[in-house]
């Protein structure tokens, strides 16, 4: 099984695009899976240190195991497992880890692929942050859900500073999330020159918004539409009750 069966098999659901436009020979493609990378590492790094791996050994094997997507004998043994983008990367990662680490640890692969980078520090510090004593699987699952929501708040950040109220929006952030220790609405609402009423129906309305984005997020990480609610159910499971996380 080739490149290309392997990603015609992927080709139905709304993530393999990306799969499809990875392919070793392609800036785009690259470009892309660049682009994965840095949106789904945290939960992947994760699962690598709570195997018991030193960080810097963990850094390693994540980039390795992203690189190792992109080339052809590194997919085909790849299996779809379900319709859930998060359980398809936690496989392959658990294939690589078995299989792939002695070949790789000698020397970085590429094959003319641009180095992809990771933030050591803060992929240790949101590990650090959230390991407790959970098993492997369930931090991942954990850290999964946290990089969806933050993906989703990130879009909603973008949204709010490309019309140009993106001090509005910082400043009723801890509002907008539930944040203990935000100020009283009333303080807030005599900062932002509104009523109360107004502010409230301001916050309502970004809550809203930000759901709807949450899905998209979620709707890329699925195979099939109707997927989409059961796995928003699980991440606000599996994200529990941390304080970075919206009510």
């Amino acid at each position: 099984m080739g490149l290309s069966d392997t990603v015609a098999a992927f080709r139905t659901t709304r993530w393999t695009t990306v799969l499809e436009a990875a392919q070793p020979d392609s800036l785009q493609g690259n470009d892309a899976f660049a682009q994965l990378y840095q949106d789904y590492w945290p939960p992947l790094y994760a699962y690598v240190r709570q195997r018991g791996f030193p960080a810097a050994e963990a850094e390693d094997l994540t980039q390795d195991f992203f690189v190792a997507l992109l080339e052809k004998e590194r997919l085909s043994h790849l299996k779809r497992e379900g319709g859930r983008f998060r359980s398809f990367l936690l496989t392959a990662l658990k294939n690589h880890l078995a299989n792939e680490w002695d070949r790789t640890r000698a020397a970085r692969r590429g094959g003319g692929i641009r180095p992809l980078s990771l933030d050591e520090a803060e992929a240790e510090a949101a590990y650090q942050l959230a390991s407790d004593s959970l098993p492997p699987e369930r931090l991942f699952e954990r850290q999964w859900a946290l990089t969806v929501i933050a993906l989703a708040r990130q879009d909603l950040e973008a949204e709010q500073n490309s019309a140009r109220k993106g001090d509005f929006y910082r400043l009723i952030g801890p509002q907008l999330w539930g944040d203990p220790s935000a100020r009283p609405y009333a303080e807030v609402a005599e900062a932002a020159g509104m009523s109360v009423g107004a502010l409230k129906v301001a916050v309502h309305r970004l809550r809203h918004r930000f759901g709807e984005l949450l899905r998209e997020q979620v709707a890329r990480t699925v195979d099939d539409p109707s997927e989409v609610q059961a796995e928003l159910r699980h991440l606000i499971a599996m994200a529990g009750q941390d304080p970075e996380c919206p009510p």
